[in-house]
């Protein structure tokens, strides 16, 4: 039997991005996949539940937390399988995010570049299915292995069977019936592959990534220029968590019918949106925020950020006092009041809230 060592009462004030002070009665340092399979064998850890905690970036904690929770740790990348088309890479699921794609570009596998700088570890990129800047990790993804926590069996899932969507994936819903499908509070991943093309071309379609490289002069920029340019952009417009507590953005970009956009617009001519292919128009919730007048506003510790009305701050640095998960909800259920109250649109946050 595989041994657990349990650390008692610790603190997870850096163990999450947004730096709320909050304490595991019991925490795991998750090394392999088979520490999690032997958790099967000990029930009795998991009578309280568990939850499963990469690089704490898209997470809320609003009290000590009670369950059993599992700090992964699982390293390791590597080229595991080519073919004419593609560069098969796996990574452990604790690698951090951007250090991976950045190794991805010294190794000489493009694909990723767009993703830089999001904040987390590798295993919960294709539970939100992360993207930025005209690429999500689903164009990328090949597959993945997990562990059913109750049972201990190792499995692996295809793209399909991920069941990915606009920030989603099974991962994020719990079955609600036999025969379901959803992973939520069921499963852990351990190691992600990804698929990353041999005939690599740049997706550059961004406003944003096209103003620098105007900026830059550059017309047909390499796989590290573009990684260079998004790295760039996203610190001119977002604060470094290592400085400003935060969980990136904190609300979805709602996605409305042409029919509803068209009446928005109607009211709002300057609103900012943007087709997708399927007919459906996305929205930016950072515009409707800031129209709603919240950019650089507070309540108690918890703040909106100065340059970015879609992330939400810990304002720690200037008052010297932690804001709480409870003083970050309240803040972004006003926001979402407003927003609805002039738009009548409900914004859907990102983070999990514990």
């Amino acid at each position: 039997m595989t041994i657990l060592r349990l650390e008692r009462n610790a603190s997870l004030d850096t163990f999450n991005t947004f730096g709320i002070s909050a304490r595991a009665y019991d925490l795991l340092h998750v090394r392999s996949a088979a520490e999690l399979q032997a958790l099967s064998e000990q029930p009795e850890l998991l009578t309280k539940g568990w939850l499963a905690l990469g690089g704490g970036s898209n997470l809320v904690l609003t009290g000590d937390v009670r369950q059993l929770v599992l700090k992964i740790e699982i390293m390791g990348k590597a080229l595991v399988d080519e073919d004419d088309k593609y560069w098969i890479v796996q990574a452990g699921a604790g690698e951090n995010w951007h250090g991976f794609v950045e190794w991805t570009l010294q190794q000489g596998f493009p694909g990723l570049e767009n993703l830089a700088l999001i904040p987390g570890v590798v295993g919960s990129s294709p539970v939100q299915n992360i993207g930025a800047y005209g690429v999500e990790l689903q164009d990328r993804f090949h597959s993945l292995d997990a562990v059913e926590i109750e049972t201990g069996r190792a499995f692996t899932l295809t793209a399909a069977q991920c069941s990915f969507g606009y920030r989603d994936s099974v991962f994020k819903h719990a079955p609600v019936k036999p025969g379901d499908h959803g992973l939520a509070g069921k499963a852990v991943i351990t190691h992600v592959r990804f698929a990353l093309p041999k005939q690599w071309r740049a997706e550059i379609g961004y406003l944003d990534i096209q103003r620098k490289m105007a900026e830059l002069q550059i017309t047909d920029p390499s796989a590290q220029q573009v990684f260079d340019m998004v790295v760039a952009i996203r610190r001119a417009k977002l604060p470094d968590p290592a400085v400003i507590g935060n969980a990136g953005s904190f609300f979805k970009n709602p996605v409305v019918t042409a029919e509803q956009c068209r009446d928005i617009i109607n009211r709002e001519p300057n609103i900012v949106h943007y087709e997708m292919p399927d007919g459906t128009i996305k929205l930016a919730a950072g515009w409707l925020i800031d129209a709603c007048g919240w950019r650089g506003k507070s309540m108690g510790n918890a703040g909106v950020y100065e340059k970015q009305a879609l992330v939400l701050v810990n304002r720690f640095g200037e008052t010297g006092i932690r804001a709480t998960g409870g003083e970050v909800m309240t803040l972004a259920g006003a926001i979402q009041a407003s927003v609805y109250e002039r738009f009548g649109i409900r914004l859907e946050p990102e983070p999990v809230v514990v």
